[in-house]
């Protein structure tokens, strides 16, 4: 577990090393085929393993990773594998076609069984991905979005909430129906559990009461939804690993890693999955790194077409019959172009609005692991990557992440919780004192009518800086207004009485 860019997926290889592991996927955009570099899948060398304590400049994953390892009872306590042990299998890693939504049941329909054959093999089934409703998905007896309290699993088993409706319904006559407004006058009280802006939730709500006919709000209610993923209601037993590292850290190096994932091909790998008619809220489109390049690419390709020149740079343009690959040099020429025309703009604002989101989701991220400590109870178990990456070194990184991650899996698989750290301090909120609110919705006028779902989501919210900082501005504004229009009436007082001393000076 932990934000992206703190060393999750490296430290998963560099564990077979230790422990006879075979890792599945559970990143969202992972499972997809294409956009290896955009995605930073693990090679396919990491795949077929590396050399014990090798220590390569890796560049770490873009999406939010989890390392949660399974446990197994087969005699595998204390043990280490030999020098020459080079594989680490990957399961659902670039597996699944772009083009469709791979859903939570899915992943979990995929997974466990993926889980029971790793186990049949003695050893350990390591999940490592970065999409939390999968690892919810996959550790609870039953599946929030597939089934509800009191109801039989058959009239669910098909429904993945993300499918498309029939081609008989309202619903899917029209795609612009899918909206936040249509899911508010159906059910108010499910739309105040989501953001507007959450197409995919939108989708898989309207897309179920289509189903069914029931009220997304009525099956989710309930003891459900209060024991889904809670720690007291696994299916496994899990041990939740968690690297972290300081967010001025990580904010320097997800930036630097956006540089090497151009440099790596990623302009190429956007231009070849550009399409303008595309769904960009289904399947792979969805990636941080997609959509920041639509302004640029519909530009550019107009540019093509229209054989426009307007500058040294777009002059390598004006060929008719150029081929993809003439079209991708030149947007690698654009880039390092000293001319700061139109494309060369777009494309270096595109590029800031990666680094800008993959900035905001490592915030995103460390929100939604105090959430699964304090909501959801979970045990979860951190190693700091701050000083590793910070100064690049393999000594710093064996010793200040390998290792304790090492303690701490030996210690779980022989049960020994004096080895465990105590976390209850750490977390400092009882599960059983904070309240589950996920049905009201709040909204921040202050920040620009910001939505937020849930009293525990709204309290965080009024805590966090930028919040704090827009009521102090509006605070110090309306004092000043109130003063200035105060010393106004003054200032007109004072004129209405000089006024009169004057005229009765004159009479």
């Amino acid at each position: 577990m932990g934000p992206t860019g703190s060393g999750k997926s490296k430290l998963a290889v560099d564990l077979a090393s230790h422990f006879p592991i075979e890792i599945i996927n559970a990143d969202s955009m992972q499972v997809y085929q294409g956009l290896d570099v955009l995605t930073n899948k693990v090679s396919l060398q990491d795949q077929k393993g590396l050399s014990p304590f090798s220590f390569s400049v890796y560049v770490l994953q873009c999406s939010f990773l989890w390392i949660v390892m399974f446990s197994c009872v087969f005699g595998l306590n204390g043990f280490c594998l030999s020098s020459d042990f080079v594989g680490v299998p990957h399961h659902l890693l670039g597996t699944v076609s772009p083009n469709v939504e791979f859903t939570a049941k899915e992943f979990r329909d995929s997974a466990v069984p993926l889980i029971s054959e790793i186990l049949s093999r003695d050893h350990i089934p390591f999940i490592v991905g970065g999409t939390n409703y999968y690892i919810q998905a996959l550790v609870s007896p039953f599946l929030l979005d597939d089934s509800a309290e009191d109801m039989d699993e058959s009239c669910f088993g098909s429904l993945s909430g993300d499918e498309p409706v029939g081609p008989d319904s309202d619903l899917a006559r029209d795609s612009s129906s899918y909206s936040y407004d249509l899911l508010k006058d159906l059910d108010p009280v499910a739309a105040n559990r989501i953001h507007p802006n959450n197409y995919r939730k939108i989708n898989q709500y309207l897309s179920l009461y289509a189903r069914t006919g029931v009220l997304p709000s009525k099956l989710y209610q309930g003891k459900a939804a209060e024991n889904w993923g809670r720690v007291d209601n696994f299916r496994f037993n899990c041990c939740f690993i968690c690297v972290d590292a300081a967010n001025p850290v990580l904010d320097r190096y997800v930036e630097q890693r956006v540089d090497c994932m151009i440099d790596a091909g990623l302009l190429d790998e956007v231009y070849d999955i550009y399409n303008a008619n595309a769904d960009y809220t289904r399947g792979l489109r969805q990636a941080i790194g997609v959509r920041e390049f639509e302004d640029f690419l519909s530009v550019y390709h107009s540019v093509d077409r229209d054989n426009k020149t307007s500058g040294p740079t777009n002059a390598t343009l004006n060929s008719r019959n150029k081929d993809d690959k003439t079209l991708k040099d030149c947007m690698r020429a654009i880039l390092k172009s000293s001319a700061d025309d139109q494309l060369k703009v777009l494309l270096e604002e595109a590029i800031d609005r990666v680094k800008l989101n993959t900035r905001r989701l490592v915030r995103c991220q460390k929100r939604r692991l105090n959430q699964l400590q304090t909501l959801f109870g979970w045990d979860i178990h951190y190693v700091d990557s701050t000083e590793s990456i910070s100064c690049k070194s393999d000594e710093v990184w064996t010793a200040q992440v390998v290792g304790p991650a090492v303690k701490i899996i030996r210690a779980f698989l022989s049960e020994d919780e004096r080895l465990m750290p105590n976390l209850a301090g750490m977390i400092g909120t009882s599960v059983n004192s904070t309240e589950r609110d996920l049905w009201t919705q709040y909204v921040c006028k202050a920040c620009g009518d910001k939505v937020l779902r849930g009293a525990y989501e709204w309290e965080q919210h009024k805590q966090g800086r930028r919040h704090r900082k827009r009521i102090y501005n509006l605070r110090k504004s309306q004092r000043f207004s109130s003063a200035g229009q105060q010393h106004q009436q003054q200032n007109t007082s004072v004129a209405t009485e000089q006024s009169s001393m004057s005229c009765q000076v004159q009479i």
